[in-house]
């Protein structure tokens, strides 16, 4: 597609998803890695649609795109009014697990009495924000894998996708491994495909690809697996929520890591922006889990794999208790969960640039 004469990507450049000519402009990801294609989104309908349907996910990216869906809003349905909340709530609701996209759809709404312009600068705002954490989350989370890893190269499993498509730009766990990668340090990166939808064998392999790094990818069930051999040296996985005793919920099939890192003694890192932490919510046994329904597991990208109505279970992420993380890494922080720190007791630092 092109916007004003010229080709969108080229005016995304490295982002995933931004505002372009008055319309928000993203990679649709379920469509990666057969085609790179861009959808132009100019309505609050089809907002909710792409979030819903995962063409823009990642709960930064989410959040940004929930931000802008709120100016959609107030430049359709002006600064107050029913048609306004209705459009704000089904933004909200879209998704309900990643707490990014309710959080980042109230800041901007909290502006809508101030016109379509205050909006979208504050939409425009949490995207520079979640830019600026990614690269910090790289540079905090390097550092630490320097720390935890007695090897002159690292050897890095992550789940699902956590890059530049989850966050606009470098990622999450992924701008670890691409920071560890820029030092000269990845001997190589495991990326699981992360069942049902296949995030990480169809869109991180797809990154690491692009950025050049070595990588393998794994079946999830071989994961645990993996790590009980030795053959990786730290998980990095990003959240969807971070709550106040340290629980972070993240990608199903997180959780199996997790006891494969403790079993095998291997590092167990979460990473995620401080736009993620849910203070609020006491322990992960309140984080709502989304359920995708059967349609996701009875087959793959359109092909059946099931029986013809069968019936399934589908929770689309999982619960890691505190007691199994090694470290929490933010744009502004490093948690050791390990030697006893925790969120309210660790004190903020500053946002780093790369080194």
């Amino acid at each position: 597609m092109t916007v004003s004469g010229r080709p969108a990507a080229e005016l995304l450049g490295g982002r995933s998803l931004d505002w372009i000519d008055g319309a928000v402009v993203m990679v649709d990801q379920t469509l990666l890695p057969d085609r790179y294609r861009l959808l132009r989104i100019d309505g609050v309908p089809e907002m909710v649609a792409a979030i819903r349907r995962l063409s823009v996910r990642g709960a930064p990216a989410i959040g940004v795109a929930g931000a802008f869906g709120v100016a959609l809003a107030v430049r359709e349905h002006g600064a107050d009014g029913l048609e306004l909340a209705e459009a704000v709530e089904s933004l909200r609701a879209a998704r309900p697990t990643a707490v990014n996209l309710a959080r980042m759809v109230d800041r901007a709404a909290a502006r809508a009495g101030e016109g379509f312009d205050a909006v979208l600068a504050e939409a425009m705002a949490v995207r520079g924000e979640e830019v600026a954490a990614s690269v910090s989350m790289g540079e905090y989370g390097a550092d630490l894998v320097v720390e935890l890893v007695e090897r002159p190269q690292v050897r890095a499993m992550t789940i699902c996708n956590t890059g530049g498509l989850a966050t606009v730009e470098r990622g999450t766990a992924l701008a670890v491994i691409q920071s560890v990668f820029e030092r000269g340090l990845l001997a190589e990166a495991l990326a699981l495909e992360t069942r049902p939808l296949l995030q990480g064998a169809r869109l991180t392999t797809w990154e690491l690809a692009r950025m050049g790094a070595p990588h393998r990818l794994l079946v999830d069930s071989a994961g645990p697996f993996t790590l009980a051999r030795g053959q990786a040296d730290v998980v990095l996985t990003g959240a969807d929520r971070i709550v106040a005793n340290g629980d972070t919920a993240n990608k199903i099939g997180t959780f199996s890591l997790a006891l494969g890192a403790r079993y095998a003694g291997v590092p167990f890192v979460v990473v995620a922006p401080e736009s993620t932490i849910d203070m609020d919510t006491a322990a992960g046994a309140d984080i709502p889990i989304e359920d995708r329904g059967a349609a996701e597991i009875g087959s793959v990208r359109g092909v059946p794999t099931a029986p013809e109505n069968t019936a399934a279970a589908n929770p689309a992420f999982d619960v890691t208790p505190a007691e199994l993380i090694t470290a929490i890494v933010t744009d502004r922080r490093i948690i050791r969960l390990d030697r006893g720190e925790t969120l309210p007791d660790t004190p903020l630092g500053p946002l780093r640039t790369p080194s």
